[in-house]
């Protein structure tokens, strides 16, 4: 049973930032050469799912754990509020088609979980609904994984409330992070414990595991993601496609081409 005020959100004591980032950077680009082949061989696929609170650093975080890799071989899709043809099916229907196809990775910017977060904190499902939910996620997740052969990490981005409200401030006190700003970032701050209360359950009823990473700092966030996205690649069987049989360009057949 995962406690999230029992896990800290900071890094451990007596790390340097400057040579974790130095680590960070060279896991970056062994993820960035895994990754290349994983695309050539086609066998596999990898899910990452970024989840956490308002300015939990989701979008810092894919960028600086995927520097390494081809932007053609990472692609990444924030899911926002629903659109009315969305609305118009199940709730599980936009995440199904954006679901990695094999040789990609793909980084869900929130997922499929807003659907039992926001919506069970404002009360806009009841909580059968939330936990129907729940069990038809943990069904997609098994099936993308048995039959497409995907590796999903999923990552609450654990952020405490004080270093949240720094955040939010520097949104508003520093002109280059102005366009960042949502008021509406900061109502949701005031429904903090219900939030937590919802991802802690939620968590808790996933069958695939979620990897609980300290956010306070941002140099150990890119280090602790990274580090658990090249462990996961790490344990697939990659390697890179050979020719069976390889073509004879000295016969005399290939002249007229």
């Amino acid at each position: 049973m995962i406690k999230l005020n029992e896990i800290s959100t900071r890094a451990p004591e007596g790390l340097k930032k400057k040579h974790i980032d130095s680590k960070r950077k060279k896991i970056a680009t062994e993820i960035g050469r895994k990754v290349a082949i994983l695309h050539a061989q086609k066998k596999h696929s990898l899910l990452i799912v970024f989840q956490g609170m308002d300015s939990s650093g989701k979008d810092g975080a894919t960028k600086r754990v995927f520097a390494g890799c081809s932007q053609s071989h990472v692609n990444t899709v924030g899911f926002k509020k629903p659109t009315e043809e969305e609305f118009a099916h199940d709730f599980l229907w936009r995440i199904h088609k954006e679901m990695p196809r094999k040789g990609e990775v793909k980084v869900f910017i929130r997922s499929h979980y807003e659907d039992v977060l926001i919506q069970r904190v404002h009360n806009w499902i009841d909580e059968e609904h939330a936990l129907k939910r729940i069990e038809s996620i943990n069904a997609l997740e098994r099936l993308v994984q048995y039959d497409n052969n995907t590796t999903i990490l999923k990552f609450y981005l654990h952020l405490s409330k004080e270093r949240q409200l720094e955040k939010l401030q520097e949104r508003i006190d520093d002109p280059s992070r102005n366009w960042k700003h949502n008021d509406g970032d900061w109502e949701e701050r005031k429904l903090w414990d219900n939030y937590r209360f919802c991802y802690e359950d939620a968590i808790n009823r996933s069958e695939v595991p979620w990897i609980i990473a300290p956010v306070d700092q941002r140099w150990y966030r890119n280090y602790f993601i990274a580090k658990e996205v090249l462990a996961a690649l790490d344990k697939m069987d990659l390697e890179l496609p050979v020719l069976e049989t390889k073509p004879d360009f000295s016969d005399p057949s290939y002249r007229d081409i």
